[in-house]
């Protein structure tokens, strides 16, 4: 198993599209391999034949380095029918079967009150049916919080009625579910998780933990940028181009307002803060694979028109689970838009490892605005924006400093045209 990303320790294989025994050139793809960030194509190195596939399709959790395939010369083919990797092969393997086994020793505690039963174990049980107190080897208990169950739905067969592993397991072998199921009558549905819905959780759970986020929101007026996007459009579309949407307006605007304040384009490195000379935005898409955060590189020096064609080249490659590594990799800051597509008014978004801040888009609504004299009012469309800060990184006047010039692209967008 290659390592297709820089964060990537692990990948399943979605699907082969060589049979065994096909002649195989460089260059051409062998299968295509889940990744913890996309589906990528395994291209062949050398030129031979595909004499063994070890790990078929479907096979989950393949650690990086360990044995998929086996490619030869064509004299070489037979000597691998029955090819298996060796432990050599696959490094990781021997240590986890070694850990499996070591639940065996504990089950001596289970024995040892049998041994020595304590004198007020017949008060015990009694205590254990009234619900004050039930008693069970600790090897139980940590099996039945780990499933849900509750003790007091068990019957125990150990002495005086203690509960042991085995009879969880039982309980579990029979069907039984954990009381808050049982009572409702819940039916459900599990659905195993893609590798990219995995490394996400992981990757966004660290970040919670480790990252000290603060939040600040802005309300923009975004009147002036749907008047310029009714524009600009039917010159686009006359040219032979695609519409530009609002978001890729609010890319752009992130964008420029990063040239001008860079510390908010910049990475924790611990001893140092890297300050990053390329804005390279990410942009959140959502697809039935999972979340991917394509990249569009220099979106301060492209125009409107290109960074709107990009966004939806890459959009479109997310949906198809066809991104490449280099479609993804290199961002220094993230735009994630719930506002345009789905209406939320306002949200806080995740930062992006190992970026310092995330920009969160709501949707533009319309609002009464006070005038100077009694009486008078007038409508306006205004956005709220909320960025997502490291404060190890990002002081909140700089954060404020950034937002402050992201507002003022927006609310004078044509200043994003010179």
């Amino acid at each position: 198993m290659p390592s297709l990303s820089p964060t990537m320790t692990e990948g399943n294989i979605a699907k082969w599209i060589k049979k065994e025994g096909d002649k195989v050139s460089p260059g051409e793809v062998l299968c295509e391999v889940e990744t913890d960030k996309a589906t990528v194509e395994m291209e062949c190195m050398e030129e031979g034949y595909l004499a063994k596939i070890v790990q078929g399709d479907g096979a989950k959790e393949i650690k990086v380095g360990e044995v998929i395939c086996v490619t030869v010369e064509e004299g070489d083919i037979e000597k691998f029918k029955d090819y298996k990797p060796s432990a050599a092969d696959a490094p990781a393997a021997p240590s986890e079967s070694k850990a499996t086994p070591e639940p065996a020793a504990p089950k001596v505690e289970e024995k040892v009150p049998a041994k020595a039963p304590e004198p007020k174990a017949p008060k015990a049980e009694k205590a254990s049916r009234s619900g004050d107190r039930i008693f069970a080897s600790p090897l139980a208990r940590k099996l039945a919080e780990d499933n849900n169950v509750q003790l007091s739905s068990v019957k125990g067969t150990g002495p005086d009625g203690r509960i042991l592993k085995a009879d969880i397991e039982d309980y579990l072998a029979k069907g039984g579910k954990s009381e808050a199921f049982a009572a409702s009558g819940l039916d459900y549905t599990d659905i195993p998780n893609a590798q990219i819905r995995k490394v996400t959780a992981n990757r966004l759970l660290a970040s919670k933990q480790t990252i000290p986020h603060y939040y600040l929101t802005v309300d923009t007026r975004v009147d002036k940028l749907i008047k310029l996007r009714g524009e600009l459009n039917p010159l686009q579309e006359a040219s032979g181009g695609k519409k530009i949407s609002i978001n890729d307006l609010v890319i752009k605007a992130a964008a420029l307002a990063l040239r001008k304040v860079p510390e908010c384009n910049s990475s924790w490195m611990n001893d140092f803060i890297r300050q990053y000379h390329n804005v390279n935005i990410n942009v959140a898409v959502q697809t039935e694979h999972g979340l991917f955060v394509p990249v569009v590189r220099d979106a301060d020096k492209k125009g409107l028109g290109t960074i709107g064609e990009e966004v939806k080249q890459l959009a479109q490659r997310a949906r198809d689970n066809s991104l490449k590594p280099q479609d993804y990799e290199g961002g220094t800051f993230t735009v994630s838009n719930l506002g345009g597509p789905f209406g939320i008014k306002q949200f806080c978004a995740i930062i992006n490892p190992p970026q310092s801040a995330i920009l969160a888009i709501g949707s533009a609504e319309k609002r009464v605005i006070p005038g100077s004299a009694d009486g008078q009012y007038e409508f306006g469309s205004y956005m709220s924006v909320t960025m997502s800060c490291d404060h190890r990184v990002i002081d909140g006047a700089i954060g404020a400093e950034f937002l402050k010039a992201f507002k003022g692209y927006i609310e004078n967008p044509t200043t994003m045209l010179l």
